[in-house]
């Protein structure tokens, strides 16, 4: 299965386009170890997604971080936000031959801890796309509760 359409739950709205793990290595380089979102939601196209993480006590970041107290670390829920993004980007026509290299993280904030058997929900949603560079703004939920935040600079380079 690669991208479907979903109608969403409410019926005047746009249609949601579902990508899963497929069309997400078809739209991004990232792979095992480092591949860390398994379904993406597009709400608005170029402009807002959802991305999904089930996390996993199989992760192997968890063997060090931490023996005993297992942690996902920050740094790697926003690389899964920026990860989101990026398969709503590369998804599109016209960037097949551009990768997305982070220029700066801005206010983030680390609210709540992902524990394995959490699931991310990484809300996405682009403030600024140019031919060059853009910027993102990136929240993670747990259960409805926002555990990370921040705003995430890129450039766009050529392959």
């Amino acid at each position: 299965m690669t991208d479907t359409t979903t109608p969403p739950s409410n019926a005047s709205a746009a249609p949601v386009r579902v990508m899963d793990v497929l069309a997400i290595q078809k739209a991004i380089p990232h792979r095992y170890p480092f591949l860390l979102i398994d379904k993406v939601e597009v709400i608005e196209e170029e402009k807002k997604a959802i991305g999904t993480k089930c996390v996993t006590v199989n992760e192997a970041f968890f063997q060090g971080h931490f023996p005993g107290h297992p942690i996902m670390p920050g740094v790697l829920i926003i690389e899964a936000m920026a990860q989101t993004a990026c398969a709503l980007i590369f998804s599109r026509s016209g960037f097949e031959n551009k990768l997305a290299f982070f220029l700066g993280i801005d206010n983030a904030k680390f609210r709540s801890p992902a524990l394995p058997g959490s699931v991310l929900k990484l809300h996405v949603e682009m403030l600024r796309l140019g031919g060059r560079a853009g910027k993102f703004k990136g929240e993670a939920y747990i259960d409805g509760i926002l555990c990370t935040q921040a705003e995430m600079s890129f450039a766009l380079v050529d392959k």
